[in-house]
């Protein structure tokens, strides 16, 4: 009598998708506003000091108030969610954005300005890290597609927050931050198509990762990969900072260097778009690899005048998948060191931050034309570090111990009276 098939085990909540469509596309919405607030501060910087009566040094605190509180951001998010859950936390990062927009909007004084874009910041940080964690966590297979449609979107809103700047001008920038605010609260209602808890990472996949965390240090694994962060980083905020100025060092116009950096710019978001099936087919290191690879060719070709605009948006293709692609990559090496996407995610805002005064002081020593070989050599070392992590995360082939045939037969092996093994009958 055989025994009755053994019933398939029920699925787990867990097994149940983290997003519905509704919440993704409210998601990518929110990626346009995240990436338009950041890219307010700097075109309405001729509205504050009038407003104000600022010096250039102290309009520039806006944004620097602005990163600040959004590295704070990703770090309280990183602490909270555990305990509160992804709505909750999600739901009160878009309220202090709303909130933190509002009053840099209606604030009376300069300091209450920046208090205003610190608590801004502050929910820029919990809503770019929370969202980009649970897509990679979020979507499988697919995780690095999502996460580069996903940050293709905070492109887009870099893109379009200077333009509304540009189009009601920079003394109106009170109306665009007011509206800006406004726009958030419609993302709460999607709110309740996020799962409130990530799944824990594949069984399998984390003893696959405790086995490989035996035999390399983890530290220097996240390490590196923050290092990688804050260069590649350092290196998009350096060209789009200091490519007008290299293009009119060379001979451009103004006209034609503002172009050149505003096509870097959509180069930028059109490569996120542009990545998310190849995904699908290759490897996040595969990627990373081919990016760091290209952006340093990219950046080097960027020293021949004639080449250099053409090269900048070479550097834009290429870089763009790096930032959503990595997350990936470091949640698959490292998934038992939980705080390593906050440590990424924080040191890139960093870099983004110090890549001004950096980038400034080697041009101070070297000179405007050498803008494009000082970035070209920080790409070589986002290079170094990828290839550094290609070997360190490489998935170590299991032990195969050495069987002692003499004590170990197979059960159908057979011997004669010699002692001498008989084949099995056919």
């Amino acid at each position: 009598m055989t025994e009755p098939a053994p019933r398939p085990p029920r699925p787990s909540a867990t097994a149940r998708p983290l997003f519905s469509p509704a919440a993704v596309v409210a998601s990518c919405a929110g990626f346009v506003l995240i990436g338009a607030l950041q890219a307010l501060y700097g075109p309405a910087i001729p509205g504050f000091r009038r407003e104000f009566d600022l010096g250039p040094a102290a309009a520039g605190l806006g944004l620097s108030a602005h990163f600040i509180g959004g590295v704070a951001g990703v770090l309280l998010f990183d602490a909270l969610h555990l305990r509160q859950g992804n709505r909750r936390v999600l739901a009160v990062s878009y309220l202090l954005m709303a909130v933190g927009a509002a009053g840099f909007a209606w604030a009376p004084t300069w300091p209450a300005a920046l208090a205003m874009a610190l608590l801004a910041g502050l929910g820029f940080g919990g809503v770019d890290y929370g969202l980009n964690r649970l897509f990679t966590v979020g979507f499988g297979e697919r995780s690095t597609a999502m996460l580069n449609v996903l940050n293709a979107h905070f492109g887009i809103g870099a893109i379009l927050g200077p333009a509304v700047i540009g189009a009601v001008g920079a003394d109106r920038y009170p109306v665009v931050f007011l509206a800006f605010a406004a726009a958030n609260l419609p993302l709460l209602l999607f709110l309740r198509g996020i799962g409130d808890h990530a799944p824990p990472p594949p069984e399998g996949e984390a003893d696959a990762a405790r086995a490989r965390a035996r035999r390399r240090s983890l530290v220097s694994v996240v390490a590196v990969f923050v290092a990688l962060y804050v260069l590649h980083v350092g290196i998009e905020a350096g060209v789009g900072g200091w490519e007008p100025t290299h293009l009119e060092a060379v001979g451009y116009t103004a006209t034609a260097a503002a172009t050149a950096t505003s096509v870097y710019w959509l180069t930028m978001t059109v490569g996120r778009f542009l990545v998310a099936p190849l995904a699908l087919r290759f490897s996040p290191q595969a990627i990373i690899g081919w990016s760091c690879a290209g952006m340093t060719v990219c950046l080097l070709a960027a020293a021949v005048p004639a080449l250099a605009p053409f090269a900048y948006a070479g550097v834009g293709l290429f870089i763009a998948p790096i930032f959503p692609t990595g997350l990936t990559w470091l949640y698959r090496a490292a998934p038992q060191a939980r705080r390593a996407g906050a440590l990424v995610i924080a040191a890139s805002m960093v870099g983004g931050v110090a890549a001004g005064p950096a980038l400034g002081r080697a041009i101070e020593w070297s000179g405007v034309q050498a803008v494009p070989l000082i970035l070209g050599a920080v790409s070589g070392l986002c290079l170094a570090a990828t290839f550094w992590l290609l070997r360190a995360t490489r998935p170590a082939r299991p032990d195969s111990p050495v069987r002692d045939t003499t004590e170990e037969r197979p059960p159908h092996a057979r011997t004669d009276d010699d002692g001498r093994r008989v084949p099995p009958p056919r």
